[in-house]
């Protein structure tokens, strides 16, 4: 199958690279001349520019999927792919776009006759081995349409146990992927995962700073610990009840250097914590984890702790996300 990728960073990409290595053809643009080469020589399709991508895509429907920083660049960027586009053709919005734009775009398209999924995709900058879980919005026959797209990105079943009692049930969450619900949902759900992420982050984080700081001068001598982080983390990867993929990071982080002195502790947060925060004050839900860990973040860009040392290291390592700082 034949696909349009717009925005080659760290995820769009590798995107086009995966779908390429299961043998669908992908037809690439981007800003970075150099980042087009660089897929050019990996076997995509080069295009010139949005115009020259859409007119390079053959086929009853074309499909373009979106891959670049919520916002404006997105907003413009799709509202110019729905001059161009014909009707029953499809836009993907594979960003972390705020799900009310994506209610708002997908009526906006549906009125010219074009089709508009929105996908949640986690997986940052492991995905081209890994896979990418993705969570999709939209109609549902659109998204069964490419459904080859979306198996050849999701990661499969793998070597994970499968769930007793899903028998009978869609085969699809299974392989990692999911159709959410219509417009909007797609994104929604991957809001509420990334805050999520936000909570298991910071418990995982001050659980590390407490452990860290046995060693302080004001306990009693008896009382103190000079515990090792790498060890302790390596330790818990195996059989313990927190192993997670957060946890690889980190042991893989503490592994390189124990004291993380390449992260200053200065934390981002790219949006989607805010979001989910302010989904909860709509619903009436109580988010007391979710809206703590949000708010250390902010505090983070103020002073700095071991804690907030880990949370870098997570997020180098899942994202390539670098402090603003310049340090990793």
């Amino acid at each position: 199958m034949q696909i349009g990728v717009v925005g080659l960073g760290r995820m769009g990409a590798n995107i086009a690279r995966r779908l390429m290595r299961a043998e669908h053809s992908a037809v690439v643009w981007d800003a970075s001349d150099a980042a087009v080469q660089a897929l050019g020589r990996d076997g995509a399709t080069s295009a010139s520019g949005l115009a020259d991508l859409v007119g390079q895509l053959s086929g009853t429907p074309r499909a373009v999927w979106v891959m670049l920083p919520h916002g404006k660049i997105t907003e413009d960027t799709i509202a110019a792919l729905g001059g161009m586009l014909r009707e029953g053709d499809i836009i993907i919005d594979g960003g972390n776009t705020y799900y009310k734009d994506d209610v708002r775009r997908g009526k906006a398209l549906a009125a010219k006759g074009i089709r508009y999924l929105d996908v949640g995709t986690s997986g940052g900058v492991w995905g081209l081995a890994r896979g990418y879980c993705l969570m999709i919005g939209g109609d549902a026959d659109a998204v069964k349409h490419l459904d080859p797209i979306f198996s050849a990105l999701a990661p499969g079943i793998g070597t994970i146990e499968r769930t007793p009692g899903r028998e009978g049930r869609d085969a699809r969450p299974e392989q990692g992927y999911i159709h959410a619900g219509p417009v909007g949902a797609g994104h929604f759900v991957k809001m509420i995962h990334n805050g999520i992420e936000y909570g298991m982050m910071q418990a995982m984080a001050e659980g590390f700073d407490i452990l860290r700081n046995r060693n302080s001068d004001s306990l009693p001598e008896g009382e103190r610990f000079d515990l090792n982080m790498g060890d302790i983390a390596e330790a818990w990867r195996r059989g313990s009840v927190v192993t997670s993929w957060l946890l690889d990071l980190t042991a893989d982080a503490l592994a390189k250097d124990e004291k993380l002195d390449a992260f200053s502790g200065e934390v981002e947060d790219s949006g989607e914590g805010r979001w989910t925060v302010e989904a909860a004050i709509e619903e009436a839900v109580p988010a007391d984890v979710l809206a703590a860990s949000l708010f250390t973040r902010f505090r983070s860009r103020q002073a700095h702790t071991f804690a907030e040392k880990i949370l870098s290291a997570m997020r180098f390592g899942f994202g390539g996300h670098v402090e603003p700082s310049g340090k990793k």
